[in-house]
């Protein structure tokens, strides 16, 4: 008798309901970054960061855009590198030269040789030969990886993975990161 008074119970999820795709996760037809403008047709979300800020129209196709962004990465890595490397060497750089037995390079108010303070003729060409080399190395080998790259590629990928997180979503979430600060150094 309470088999026949209780309401029939549905199951949570069907066979139907495994075999229908994920719902598509659609992008607005607004450009996030200037919410009046429409989002350009390449930037379609798939690199992180994108929120549909091109508002020349520079990247017409989805290889203007990969051009485009390892350009950005890579401005983006030397702006971090420099908005960290200036303050440090103006702090370090008595401790590190008394530590090697030479003497340090900055002035009489504890500034870095630059351009704007001076005194970069302390620096050895060397230095710069090697900086200029060690850079241009980098950049044929990254421009050679990215030329010969698979489907998986993605802009700035030297293939170092020490500290990189190995799920997805830690690996989307490192690449926002990335995008982000460097936007901030630059």
């Amino acid at each position: 008798r309470m088999a026949e008074e209780q309401p029939e119970m549905t199951p949570l999820s069907t066979e139907e309901d495994a075999a229908a795709p994920a719902p598509v996760e659609t992008l607005p037809a607004m450009s996030q970054s200037i919410p009046f403008m429409a989002r350009p047709a390449a930037l379609d979300g798939t690199l992180a960061g994108d929120v549909g800020f091109d508002p020349l129209g520079f990247a017409k196709s989805e290889s203007d855009l990969m051009n485009f962004r390892e350009a950005e990465v890579k401005h983006a890595r030397l702006a971090m590198l420099a908005a960290a490397g200036w303050p440090v060497s103006e702090l370090l750089d008595k401790k590190i030269a008394s530590a090697f037995g030479m003497s340090p390079i900055l002035d009489n108010t504890d500034r870095v040789p630059s351009l704007l303070n001076g005194g970069l003729g302390k620096i050895s060409p060397l230095y710069w030969v090697g900086t200029i080399g060690l850079a241009a190395a980098i950049d044929i080998i990254g421009t050679m990886r990215s030329k010969n790259a698979s489907d998986e590629y993605l802009p700035g990928d030297f293939g170092l993975r020490f500290g990189y997180p190995s799920d997805e979503a830690g690996q989307k979430r490192m690449q926002l990161a990335e995008i982000k600060n460097g936007r901030l150094a630059m």
